[in-house]
C-alpha cells in the first residue's frame, strides 16, 4: 500500500517536471535569424516582375498627358511613354483611373504601383514618395499668334491683353507675380483654352499664359499658329511617384526611360504630341 502511494507520488512529480520543461521550452525565445538575413530588402521590382504588370494610377481627364478621345480610348503623352517603358521592362502596363485627391492612399494600399500623370515634383512629394528622375519640364509660358507681341518680363504683361484658363496652374502663377495688380485689368479668364485661343485669333486678346505641355499640344494640333514668348514663370518638372523606399523599381523605370531617350523613342513620342522634343532627364532634387 505504501509502495503504491510512493509510486503515485513519484509519477506526479515526474509529470510536473515534464510539464515545467514543456512550458519553459515554449516560452524560450526562438533562435535569432542569421545576421546576414536582410529583413528590409527592397523587393519592389521583384513584385512587379512576378505579377508581370505595372499598374499606373492617373486622372484620365488631363489633356495631353492622359485623357479620353471621342471613342473613350485612353490616349496621351504619358500613356505612350508608359507603354514604351513597359516594353523595355518586359511587363504589361495597366492604367487605373483614380480620384486625384486620393492618389496617396491608392498608392500606399497597393491598388496602383505608381502615379504617372503629369505630376509635379514638389518638395512635399519628395518627402512622401520615391520619385523618378524628372522627365518633362512643364513651364508656365506666354504664347501668342501675333509676331509683334514681345514678352520678356511680367511687366510686359501690363501692356497687353492676355487670357488664362480659370482655376489653372497658369492662373495661380500669374496671381503670384509681384505686379499682379497692374496686370489684372488686362487679364481675361476663360473656361477653356480653346475659347482663349479663338479670342486670340480673332484679335480680342494678344496672348495666353498656359502650361507649356498644353500650349505646345494645342499649337501642334492647330498647325503651329502660335509662338512662345521669351518669358516664362519658371520650371515645373514632372516625375513619376512610387511608394516611399521602392528605389529598385524607381531605378528600373529610370533606366528604361534613359533607354528610350538614347534610342530616340522618347523624342518620337514627344514630337507626336507636341511637335517638338520636350523630354528631359534630370535627377530628382537637382
Amino acid at each position: 500500500m505504501r509502495k503504491g502511494k510512493k509510486m503515485k507520488k513519484f509519477l506526479a512529480v515526474l509529470l510536473s517536471v515534464m510539464l515545467m520543461a514543456t512550458i519553459f521550452t515554449a516560452c524560450t525565445p526562438q533562435e535569432k535569424a542569421p545576421e546576414n538575413q536582410d529583413t528590409d530588402k527592397d523587393v519592389s521590382w521583384e513584385y512587379i516582375e512576378e505579377k508581370k504588370v505595372l499598374v499606373v494610377g492617373l486622372d484620365d481627364t488631363f489633356c495631353p498627358m492622359g485623357f479620353r478621345d471621342q471613342e473613350n480610348n485612353l490616349i496621351g503623352f504619358d500613356i505612350d511613354l508608359a507603354k514604351a517603358v513597359g516594353e523595355v521592362l518586359g511587363v504589361s502596363v495597366e492604367f487605373q483611373p483614380i480620384d486625384w485627391k486620393t492618389k496617396d492612399m491608392q498608392l500606399s494600399s497597393k491598388r496602383i504601383d505608381c502615379i504617372w500623370n503629369g505630376m509635379s515634383a514638389t518638395p512635399d512629394r519628395q518627402e512622401s514618395m520615391s520619385l523618378s528622375n524628372k522627365y518633362l519640364n512643364n513651364k508656365i509660358v506666354v504664347m501668342s499668334t501675333k509676331e509683334d507681341v514681345k514678352v520678356s518680363s511680367t511687366a510686359d504683361l501690363e501692356a497687353i491683353k492676355f487670357g488664362v484658363q480659370a482655376e489653372s496652374a497658369a492662373l495661380k502663377a500669374v496671381q503670384a507675380a509681384d505686379n499682379f495688380a497692374a496686370m489684372e485689368a488686362n487679364m481675361t479668364e476663360y473656361d477653356t483654352y480653346d475659347e482663349a485661343i479663338l479670342d486670340m485669333q480673332a484679335g480680342r486678346i494678344d496672348a495666353i499664359v498656359v502650361d507649356e505641355v498644353l500650349g505646345e499640344y494645342k499649337n501642334h494640333t492647330l498647325g503651329g499658329v502660335m509662338f512662345k514668348c521669351e518669358y516664362d514663370f519658371g520650371p515645373d518638372f514632372y516625375a513619376i511617384g512610387f511608394r516611399k523606399g521602392e528605389t529598385e523599381l524607381v531605378t528600373k523605370v529610370n533606366n528604361a526611360i534613359k533607354t528610350l531617350i538614347d534610342n530616340g523613342k522618347a523624342a518620337e513620342i514627344s514630337n507626336n504630341w507636341f511637335g517638338k522634343d520636350l523630354v528631359v532627364f534630370e535627377g530628382y532634387g537637382e
